[in-house]
């Protein structure tokens, strides 16, 4: 698959400036559209966690001309997640919530190929957590 990275790149450095509003907007929108991941999250430091996506948001932008050096990072990333209780099913939610998130706050400025953009790179990075799921189990 090849990836528009220009789209994702442009799409991404619109709301990176609000990376802080991006991740609380897209853990409200999570845990309202799925209540039930909710407890996967129990015991975590939400402060820490929201840091820890930022980051690896961040980490997937620089890295979206190169994945295959980050592929091993997400195939770790996913073992850790199923040890938490990620679930394959849980990943398209994400996904989706994450884009609808990076939509709302970019507001008008988001054109119409960002969504399609994010869609196929967040296939990528889920089939590389899930592999690392799928080797960690």
């Amino acid at each position: 698959m090849t990836l528009d990275v220009d789209a994702l790149e442009t799409s991404f450095d619109l709301v990176a400036p609000r990376g802080e509003e991006l991740v609380e907007t897209f853990y409200r929108r999570l845990f309202t559209a799925a209540p039930s991941v909710g407890p996967l999250f129990a015991g975590t430091d939400m402060r820490r966690q929201k840091t820890k996506l930022l980051a690896t948001l961040v980490l997937l932008r620089k890295s979206l001309r190169d994945l295959d050096v980050l592929v091993p990072k997400l195939r770790e990333l996913g073992g850790r997640h199923g040890a938490y209780g990620a679930r394959a099913e849980h990943y398209q939610l994400v996904g989706a919530t994450l884009i609808a998130s990076m939509a709302e706050l970019a507001g008008d400025a988001w054109g119409p190929g960002y969504e399609r953009a994010w869609s196929d790179a967040f296939d990528v990075v889920a089939g590389a957590m899930l592999e690392g799921a799928a080797a960690a189990a």
